[in-house]
């Protein structure tokens, strides 16, 4: 859940969008736009805001925009670094290095081709 901060909530405001990349199972509340992709992670476009840049949504038209002049994101663009793995090793790595994106269906990339799907000779 991405809940409201308590300072907003202090100060009577008891909705606002949550604009995120991640999942959600289970129970959420107020306006919510998830899955956005690529990922801040992986340098996608949440990973280049900022504290005080105008965000529009357009329910109706299915647009998210980030209203950042393009050679201001360009320039954000050219100053981001990827973060540091969270693991070495284990099922934490497994997850970073190889889960896709939600926009190509969040499947392991080694999986890819495994259900049916015609597996491109330069994968084996």
């Amino acid at each position: 859940n991405l809940p409201m901060p308590k300072k907003l909530l202090d100060a009577g405001i008891l909705d606002m969008v949550r604009v995120s990349d991640a999942r959600m199972s289970g129970t959420g509340y107020g306006t919510c736009v998830l899955h956005v992709s690529p990922e801040a992670a992986a340098g996608g476009p949440l990973a280049l805001i900022r504290t005080g840049d105008v965000v529009e949504l357009d329910a109706a038209g299915h647009r998210l925009d980030l209203l950042v002049e393009p050679g201001e994101l360009e320039a954000r663009r050219a100053a981001w670094r990827a973060p540091a793995p969270p693991a070495e090793r284990g099922w934490v790595r497994l997850y970073v290095e190889h889960v896709q994106g939600a926009e190509r269906g969040a499947d392991l990339d080694f999986l890819v081709g495994g259900s049916g799907d015609d597996v491109p000779r330069h994968s084996h």
